[in-house]
């Protein structure tokens, strides 16, 4: 798939700290010793799992530097922990956003990054993370979410949006419903976002993933067409955003 070459950038962790709590990230440098954009890659619900280190190094690949953020500051949390994680960050949407925003902070730090170029990228409730991030009104070139959660508390802080946003979704998806994708895009048009959605026929949820099918969780499924499209799609919204910055 493109962006990931025979070898791809190494994974560096990366500590940092939000409030009293320490995050553990993880950063993949594809700048080659250039300044070049920033990209924060939010992991799912499992929290940073091989999919998402996989997809940090891939993001990087492309030519950036790539931070996959840490949402939960606990290491290979169980699944009822995660479950009990995702629950309270939905329900406090601050303390996501201030989560999400250390993160941004971090990665604007890396020596390779132009703090004036950062795009959001995010997987399932990493897609929530980084839309809520975009809604705080936060310094960021545009964001893209994969089978994003897309709800949220505060639809009227759209407006504060600064960029773009791309979502991927399926469109048998049993978490990320018809309503919710139009209830979402009421949202970012009142709000006078410049926004785009692709809709994958016969894909349901997590379809990104590889390694989802052994969860058999109904409705969730891995789609290699999906996947591809999705990252494509991702690509070329990049190249939108940062002119001459993403690697052939």
């Amino acid at each position: 798939m493109a962006g990931l070459d025979a070898a791809p950038p190494s994974l560096t962790p990366l500590a940092y700290a939000f409030g009293e709590r320490t995050f553990d990230g993880f950063v993949a440098d594809g700048s080659g010793g250039r300044r070049t954009p920033g990209v924060l890659v939010a992991h799912e619900g499992p929290g940073i799992n091989a999919h998402i280190k996989g997809r940090t190094q891939m993001i990087a690949a492309l030519g950036f530097v790539a931070l996959a953020l840490d949402l939960y500051g606990v290491a290979d949390p169980s699944l009822d922990e995660a479950k009990g994680f995702v629950q309270a960050l939905r329900a406090d949407p601050d303390e996501l956003r201030g989560r999400a925003g250390a993160a941004l902070s971090a990665l604007k730090r890396q020596p390779n990054v132009d703090a004036a170029k950062i795009a959001a990228v995010g997987f399932c409730f990493g897609g929530t993370a980084v839309l809520e991030l975009a809604r705080s009104g936060a310094d960021i070139a545009g964001v893209v979410g994969f089978h994003a959660g897309l709800d949220t508390q505060r639809p009227d802080d759209a407006r504060n949006i600064r960029g773009p946003v791309l979502v991927c979704l399926g469109a048998e998806d049993p978490i990320i419903t018809g309503d919710k994708r139009r209830a979402f895009a009421d949202e970012m048009t009142k709000g006078g976002v410049d926004w785009r959605m692709e809709v994958y026929g016969g894909v349901g949820h997590s379809f990104t993933n590889p390694d989802i099918d052994a969860w058999k969780f109904p409705g969730f499924a891995y789609n290699e067409t999906a996947d591809r499209r999705s990252f494509a799609a991702m690509i070329s919204f990049f190249r939108e955003i940062f002119p001459e910055s993403v690697s052939p």
